[in-house]
């Protein structure tokens, strides 16, 4: 009976734990290179240079499969961060002070390793295959999660989808590094670039902004640059940058799709403002619904016949972490070649999941470089809103945000390729300008960081009742955008999918639109 009884409490255990795949797939053993982690951990031993070759490969502790060799190459790893020479008789010693060595074998299995090294000429393929072998691993680990989760009545598909990308993008991320290049073929690649800028005909090399006097300083938004768009609340970020993407989509010489994650706000809202630049009906009509006969038939003319054509893709889901982000933005760059991605607000975002115990300072470098980092993967710039400090509020001369004021972090300043301030006077009560002129509507665009090019203050003229910014003259008289919009002929675009039509992507269910096959509906 008591055979029984554990019998029964060992099936109860075994129901309740997850099933891993990773160590009993049709009865084979995971993939696993014994000899050549021997080898490799001899060879560090023996050769000075040798442990250069193995970090080169980015080999880390955890691709090793047997767990004392993990200890070693982590002992190995600390001593080469504080410069102590790596042998025998040190890797003992740095054991010893861990208290690892009886675990790891002994002494005796250490001065074994470097028994087993018949040269050290070898080690890069050596430590490639320990690589491999560990990739293989977490790839069969990996889609072991997935299964099990995937069989769960409770698990939200759309999530799992999000994660198992996130996990997969991980193993490219942290253990595939790009190689050398030699300087020729860098060369090469530069020239070829250098006679492409010389025969175009158009001056703006990047994303347009739709503002003729702001492309002019940055040759429109460069492909790998993060760009970081600040102000203090109400000065109109979001506005400004619903301009730029309405200016981007609907440029009519190089329409680029751009996809805008709104962690702030809802779908619905961003499309009123938008939908209120473009018809130039008042914002508070719109969202009110009190809206004059000719004010209706207006929005429809100019609103949404043009708007309904835009390569636009909103994405409004709130508490977007960066790995979650990483995986739309990629899928979005894949299935809908966009060429700008825009979010609102990068203080909004989080590293992870779980942010309780994560200093925030920390955690907002952790996304700023992350967002760099994807910026360069996809070859697309990437604009982040940001807040900034109450500093500014506090200087009693001028207003003007610095980059001191960037808020929660350093870091933002140090990662991104350009840092752009937006300030209206008429939010701190300066309503002249120095010769007694209406300047209410003035806002200044200040480029306080340019990574590759002049720094500058554009002046534009903010109309927030629409939502709208157009070129400044100094004679407070509007002369508009570069260019008029599309409308429906930009579904002759080649580079927009499915006719260029204007999404809204919801949260976790909307993530359908990126499903192949779904018939994908314009906003209504």
């Amino acid at each position: 009976m008591e055979i029984i009884s554990n019998l029964g409490r060992d099936n109860k255990k075994r129901r309740k734990s997850a099933v891993d795949l990773s160590t009993m797939v049709y009865g084979k053993i995971p993939p696993q290179a014994r000899e050549l982690e021997e080898a490799v951990l001899g060879a560090i031993m023996l050769e000075k240079s040798a442990f250069d070759s193995v970090t080169d490969v980015n080999l880390k502790p955890e691709c090793f499969y047997v767990e004392a060799h993990q200890m070693i190459f982590k002992a190995m790893q600390n001593m080469q961060q504080r410069s102590i020479p790596i042998d025998i008789l040190t890797v003992v010693e740095e054991l010893k002070k861990n208290d690892q060595l009886d675990i790891v074998g002994g002494a005796y299995y250490i001065t074994k390793l470097t028994n087993t090294v018949v040269s050290t000429a070898n080690i890069d393929a050596h430590a490639r295959i320990i690589l491999q072998k560990f990739i293989q691993r977490e790839l069969i680990r990996i889609s072991g999660e997935i299964i099990g989760d995937a069989y769960e009545d409770s698990t939200d598909v759309f999530d799992l989808l999000d994660i198992s990308e996130t996990k997969m993008f991980n193993i490219t991320n942290n253990y595939l590094k790009k190689t050398f290049e030699d300087i020729g073929t860098v060369l090469t690649t530069t020239i070829n670039r250098i006679d492409y800028l010389r025969t175009r005909t158009d001056a703006i090399t990047g994303v347009t902004s739709g503002f003729g006097n702001l492309d002019k300083v940055t040759n429109g938004w460069q492909p790998t640059d993060l760009i970081i768009l600040a102000a203090r609340p109400s000065m109109g970020k979001t506005a400004f940058a619903l301009n730029l993407a309405r200016n981007a989509a609907l440029n009519p010489v190089k329409p680029t799709p751009v996809g805008f994650f709104s962690l702030e706000m809802s779908a619905g809202q961003l499309v009123q403002r938008i939908l209120s630049a473009e018809s130039e009906v008042p914002l508070h009509k719109i969202s009110r619904g009190q809206l004059e006969e000719h004010e209706y038939s207006q929005l429809q003319t100019k609103g949404i016949k043009r708007l309904e054509a835009a390569p636009l893709y909103i994405d409004d889901t709130a508490a977007l972490n960066i790995f979650e982000f990483r995986a739309k933005a990629r899928r979005l760059v894949n299935k809908f070649k966009v060429g700008l991605i825009i979010i609102d607000y990068l203080q909004l975002m989080s590293s992870t999941g779980d942010n309780r115990n994560t200093n925030r300072e920390q955690e907002i470098s952790t996304i700023s470089r992350n967002l760099k980092a994807l910026a360069k993967e996809l070859d697309i710039p990437i604009i982040a809103l940001s807040q900034l400090s109450r500093a500014v509020e506090t200087r009693k001369e001028s207003k003007m945000p610095q980059l001191s004021d960037l808020r929660e972090s350093g870091a933002i300043e140090q990662d991104a390729d350009m840092v752009m301030f937006i300030y209206r006077g008429e939010y701190y009560g300066v309503t002249t300008d120095s010769n007694g002129e209406d300047n209410r509507s003035l806002t200044e665009i200040k480029i306080a960081k340019h990574r590759n090019g002049d720094l500058a203050t554009i002046q534009l003229k903010a109309n927030l009742a629409i939502q709208r910014f157009e070129t400044w003259d100094g004679n407070n008289n509007y002369l508009g955008s570069n260019f008029k919009s599309l409308g429906a002929s930009s579904t002759n675009n080649p580079s927009s999918s499915e006719g260029g039509r204007f999404f809204i992507h919801n949260s976790r269910m909307n993530s359908e639109d990126f499903d192949e096959g779904h018939d994908e509906k314009p906003f209504e």
